[in-house]
């Protein structure tokens, strides 16, 4: 059948009690009648007015990106994309001056390494992350799965020209940030403190060389395995921004924000909870990890 779905039983949760809009829920009918928690799911569609079909299995292998459905997929109107001005929008309402992520990918193509960034994004209480419209993964089934539903709580800001998007955040107060192999210091030396855009290149090519940044940064390394990949390096840098920002965002309330659910209507609170950690004994390494080739620094 045509359309855009929400495949396996944890995204289909995560749907549930974010109040997602959904047409209707596929169920294979084997499992979803001998599976009790196939069969509490159902109930929970069935309780939110959510039609369930039956249908025999073969039908959701066709339109499972990856076989792993599960036993259950959700038919979901098109994903919301936001505009770049709307999470700047949000920053400015949930952050004000204070400390505020932008995750940017350049033409990131893999739709596992998308939705795990954007699972790791959300997790550190990032406000958004920008992608191309052209040539770059987009919200698909697989993402939905992967991002394990992070994609329903977080704006994801569709552009068509990386660079032009960093000019509009550092015209909105971020530091931007590209992640490269082939910067001086590690990212535990560099300024990670307040308004931050995260660039991340691409799987083979790095970042565009006409993607400038204010700083590099990259991930220290003691083994010899050449690089994580774009979605390990992404998480690894998030979290170090999320624990430079600790002090201040733990005072912080949690706020409400805008997301691919409330832009069709319903309303969603953020989990921004995080425990801080002490990095006084933390022990610092040279090296680098990193996917690719990186473009030109201007600062």
């Amino acid at each position: 059948p045509a359309g855009e779905y929400i495949e396996g039983r944890r995204a289909a949760a995560e749907a549930l009690r974010t109040g997602f809009p959904v047409k209707r829920a596929l169920v294979a009918d084997a499992e979803g009648r001998r599976d009790a928690a196939l069969a509490q799911l159902v109930d929970q569609l069935r309780g939110a007015n959510i039609p369930v079909e039956y249908v025999a299995a073969e039908q959701l292998d066709a339109l499972s990106s990856h076989g792993a459905h599960q036993g259950i997929a959700l038919e979901v109107d098109a994903f919301p994309y936001s505009d770049l001005a709307d999470i700047i929008a949000r920053a400015d309402a949930a952050c004000g001056t204070g400390p505020a992520l932008v995750v940017v990918l350049d033409h990131v193509t893999d739709a596992g390494n998308f939705g795990a960034i954007v699972r790791s994004a959300e997790v550190v209480g990032a406000v958004g992350v920008v992608i191309a419209n052209k040539r770059a993964a987009e919200v698909t089934v697989a993402t939905y799965k992967t991002s394990a539903g992070a994609v329903m709580h977080l704006p994801i800001a569709r552009v068509p020209n990386i660079a032009r998007a960093l000019e509009q955040l550092k015209a909105a107060g971020f530091w931007t940030v590209g992640a490269s192999e082939h910067a001086e210091g590690s990212c535990w030396d560099a300024p990670l403190t307040g308004r931050i855009a995260l660039v991340m290149g691409s799987e083979g090519d790095g970042i565009s060389r006409l993607v400038l940044c204010d700083d590099l940064t990259k991930l220290p390394q003691r083994g010899a395995t050449e690089s994580l990949n774009v979605a390990q390096a992404a998480t690894a840098l998030c979290y170090e921004w999320l624990r430079q920002n600790a002090g201040v965002l733990e005072r912080a309330p949690i706020a409400e924000a805008p997301s691919a659910a409330s832009s069709l209507g319903k309303n969603v609170q953020l989990n921004g909870h995080f425990e801080p950690h002490n990095d006084t004994n933390v022990p610092k390494y040279d090296g680098a990890v990193l996917m690719g080739e990186a473009g030109e620094s201007r600062g």
